[in-house]
């Protein structure tokens, strides 16, 4: 999959309708998302449950960009067979529910996906440093993961300039949390080039207009 230029817009489902999913999915495209954001949460590493492979698997049949999809979960890596064949097509995962980041890294690459790393607020960026050069993406949170709607924690953007000072040139730095027209300013500035945004996006009068006001 080719990596788009510019800023990355990435609208997070969390947010969207799910009695009319479909609906929601396209009023996104239509309106010039990038990816499609989707959050894949166990109710064990974060405090809630959403959704698994088999809804990733009926997106997949309705959209026509990347699914991006976000894995909150403990053991990643056993279910990355399935969501390859639900048709993922960037897999995210955490740093802090792992044993072995490499191997995670690598089984996500083996299966033909981009591999992307996420920390939580807590997590220094330093922590990853060494794996930046194997990863096509970081996902810096800067709310707590687990529930959408949460304020931007201006602390954590601060990892945006470290870890972009220490990634190689096309790595993709995408932030998660709080995002709306005023904190994407300050994520951009500091060198992100992927946002995920849920509430603004789907909470917005006009939705075209909102993801113009992100990139």
């Amino acid at each position: 999959m080719e990596k788009t230029m510019g800023t990355i817009i990435s609208p997070s489902i969390l947010s969207a309708d799910f009695a009319n999913l479909e609906r929601d999915i396209k009023r996104v495209e239509e309106s010039g998302a990038d990816w499609l954001h989707i959050d894949v949460m166990d109710g064990h590493f974060v405090p809630n449950i959403t959704i698994g492979a088999p809804v990733v698997k009926s997106i997949k049949r309705v959209s026509s960009v990347p699914l991006d999809v976000h894995l909150m979960i403990e053991n990643p890596e056993k279910y990355l067979q399935a969501f390859k064949d639900a048709g993922a097509d960037i897999i995210t995962f955490h740093y802090e529910a792992v044993s072995d980041v490499p191997l995670v890294i690598n089984l996500i690459k083996a299966f033909g996906m981009m591999a992307g790393l996420s920390i939580k607020p807590k997590t220094p960026a330093k922590e990853i440093f060494k794996f930046l050069p194997l990863l096509d993406l970081v996902l810096i949170m800067t709310v707590e993961p687990g529930f959408g709607g949460q304020e931007f924690m201006h602390e954590c953007a601060l990892k945006i300039s470290e870890i972009k000072q220490n990634a190689t040139e096309n790595l993709i730095i995408q932030v998660d949390g709080g995002i709306n027209n005023i904190t994407s300013k300050i994520c951009v500035s500091l060198g992100a080039n992927s946002l995920v945004a849920g509430n603004y996006i789907y909470g917005h009068s006009d939705i075209a207009q909102a993801i113009r006001s992100l990139k």
